[in-house]
């Protein structure tokens, strides 16, 4: 499926595959390249052509919807060990997971230790409510007081000011405005933010996780959303990346009528998908002010048990940290 390439393999297998290279990156792209019957892929996208929207939060209920069934669910249990600092990590750390869909990052992290605590945003209230279901249901999980789901479009909103204010903000030397618009944001019931009389925020966030997120936005709207998520990053803080690569199979499945951008493309159900080349997510983070730790192709080729299709594989791997001084 989207975001997991884990059709007809086991957990182990699973876990085992997605850290290794089966093939190289730069032989995929010549056979690409190569091959006429993807020559659109490869062209320039007229830049006349209106820039695409957001999809609307509708888009994505109608797509969790069709989705619905535990055989989607998928729990990302390679995060681990491709992010061994969330094991590794001292006191009470605080991870921020953006786009959190149906919870499928959140579980093994919540799991990996007790002392961590997630905030999870989406863009669908329906799907953080699944989300929530399905987090608080898991076996071995321990969900209270840890996992707190709120709604907000990353792509058009700001986070909201209990995650890091501004007057903590300005210690870092870095205030971007959080938007008073940004009050209606909450959290629910068991999963609500209860902050102590002399906190203004919950000080900020350890680490932000971005698992297939950018790649459902719009282009056009990724440098902002990486600046708000910047913004409630602590200094020293990372932002760990996964997301789809140029030459990825889904992106070879495109037809032309589907592309919107270069190496951009919108599905039947109105939603997006982008796929990255290192050199494209490197500037992106840069600008964000966040420096490069790691950036790398993950290629995995896998086998399709159904039909028995050879499947190759290509994400971007990503670890960035911001500057503990402007």
């Amino acid at each position: 499926m989207d975001g997991g390439g884990e059709l007809g393999i086991t957990k182990k297998e699973a876990e085992a595959e997605y850290h290794c290279h089966d093939f190289e990156w730069e032989d995929l792209r010549a056979d690409v390249e190569a091959n006429p019957s993807f020559s659109y892929h490869l062209s320039p996208f007229p830049t006349t052509t209106a820039s695409p929207q957001p999809p609307s939060s509708e888009a994505w209920r109608s797509f969790h919807r069709r989705h619905a069934s535990g055989k989607f669910f998928k729990e990302r249990r390679y995060l681990l060990k491709e992010f061994p600092e969330l094991l590794n990590s001292k006191g009470c750390a605080k991870v921020l997971e953006v786009g959190c869909g149906n919870g499928s990052t959140v579980v093994p992290i919540l799991r990996c230790s007790p002392s961590i605590t997630v905030y999870a945003c989406d863009c669908s209230e329906d799907t953080l409510e699944k989300a929530n279901e399905i987090v608080c249901n898991t076996q071995g999980v321990d969900a209270k007081d840890r996992f707190h789901p709120f709604l907000l479009d990353v792509s058009r909103e700001n986070f909201p000011g209990w995650l890091f204010c501004k007057c903590c903000q300005s210690s870092d030397g870095k205030v971007v405005d959080l938007s008073p618009d940004s009050s209606h944001l909450y959290v629910r019931g068991k999963n609500s933010i209860s902050l102590k009389e002399d906190q203004c925020c919950v000080g900020g966030i350890d680490f932000i996780t971005m698992i297939f997120t950018l790649s459902a936005i719009p282009f056009n709207t990724i440098s902002a959303t990486l600046e708000r998520c910047v913004s409630v990053l602590k200094p020293g803080g990372l932002v760990l990346f996964r997301d789809y690569g140029v030459y990825d199979m889904t992106m070879l499945r495109f037809l032309p009528h589907q592309r919107v951008g270069f190496r951009e493309y919108m599905r039947a159900d109105g939603t997006y998908s982008y796929f990255f080349s290192l050199d494209t997510v490197r500037e992106l983070f840069h600008a964000a002010g966040l420096l490069e730790l790691e950036l790398e192709y993950c290629c995995v080729r896998s086998v399709n048990r159904k039909n028995g299709k050879n499947m190759q594989r290509v994400w971007v791997h990503g670890k960035f940290k911001k500057p503990t001084s402007q």
